[in-house]
């Protein structure tokens, strides 16, 4: 009976056009941001860290992106572990070449760097889309992460190929490397995943978005109202490649700290996050969220529940875990293809009409 717009009224259009018009909902976000930077942080311990909470807030960003590429633009992309590897490697470059720079600005010009690189490998959607795309971002997945392997440079002639992250300070609190605290790595990460979240629900929403949506639906009347396809497919790679290049960075730099480009940012990272959008919703910024969340927090209920409480091996577990989420992929996409952001909408819509029938 309290989610209703009855007495909630808007007296500009700036008012009636906000991202949440009812009054309910706005409160709600704002007393979750203020449990996520408030709270959290004093009570969060290192294996909450590690197995869900940074996970989850990286992957949003990464979801976040690809879903502005494929959910709203209809770009498909298999390439998204190769451009969080261009992040992570853009980051570490950053942080050896320059180490007098305030990390979060190494981690924001890695996302720029990765924007670049996306767009490029994005030119040849100004001829080919769907299947014949999807390929062409599978080449690039496969080529980035060979070019990382077989290029010293990029890993500063290391004997092992991989990249470490060194120490790096925020107002004297560590952030990256061996000493940093969990609610220390876990507040950079909070910071980039509310801010991604808001910069990108404003561009889905304003011109930009509407120019997205438009070549998604029909690229040839899109045109010939006036969208310009090279302007709207080079902008949408850019933009997401901005985005995951940013998660590639957090996952590099503040995660897990090492990395080896084949074993963290491999195929199956590109499909992990694909997987993401499917099950949270295509085309819908909290889709990412929940998609994120979901995919994380799936191994962890599952170890407790099949390792912990029943004994089974995990060997048998992980596989389970894998015949779920083919079974969710399935339904979605049959029954469901906005996903788990559409059974939200449909619950909220629900709420707003009971007792009454629906």
């Amino acid at each position: 009976m309290f989610y209703r717009e009855a007495g909630d009224f808007k007296t500009s259009y700036e008012a009636d056009s906000q991202t949440f018009p009812i009054a309910f909902d706005r409160y709600r976000y704002w007393f979750v941001l203020a449990v996520a930077f408030l709270v959290i942080p004093f009570v969060i311990n290192d294996y909450w860290a590690n197995a869900l909470l940074i996970p989850f807030l990286i992957y949003a960003i990464a979801a976040i992106g690809l879903n502005i590429l494929t959910g709203y633009c209809g770009q498909v992309s298999l390439g998204t572990g190769a451009f969080m590897a261009v992040g992570a490697y853009a980051c570490y470059k950053l942080m050896t070449a320059f180490p007098e720079i305030n990390i979060l600005l190494h981690i924001l010009l890695s996302g720029v760097v990765t924007a670049v690189v996306g767009a490029a490998f994005g030119l040849p959607s100004l001829r080919i889309k769907g299947f014949y795309l999807a390929v062409a971002t599978l080449a690039a997945q496969f080529f980035l992460v060979w070019l990382f392997n077989k290029v010293p440079w990029f890993y500063n002639n290391s004997a092992s190929g991989q990249i470490s992250a060194p120490e790096r300070f925020v107002f004297d609190i560590a952030v990256t490397g061996p000493n940093t605290k969990a609610w220390a790595a876990y507040l950079v990460c909070l910071v980039f995943v509310t801010l991604s979240a808001i910069v990108a629900r404003n561009l889905t929403r304003g011109s930009m978005g509407r120019r997205w949506m438009a070549i998604r639906d029909m690229d040839i009347a899109a045109e010939i109202i006036g969208v310009n396809p090279l302007k709207a497919k080079l902008s949408a790679f850019a933009v997401s490649s901005f985005f995951v290049g940013i998660s590639g960075a957090l996952f590099f730099a503040v995660y897990l700290g090492a990395v080896e480009v084949g074993e963290v940012f491999g195929i199956n990272k590109s499909f992990l996050v694909l997987f993401m959008i499917i099950i949270g919703g295509l085309g819908s910024i909290f889709g990412a969220f929940a998609g994120a969340a979901f995919l994380v927090c799936l191994p962890v209920v599952l170890k407790v529940i099949g390792v912990d409480l029943f004994g089974w091996p995990p060997d048998l577990v992980a596989h389970f875990q894998l015949v779920i989420i083919g079974l969710l992929i399935m339904f979605f996409l049959i029954k469901e293809p906005h996903g788990l952001a559409q059974l939200w909408r449909v619950a909220k819509e629900k709420l707003r009409l009971w007792p009454f029938p629906y």
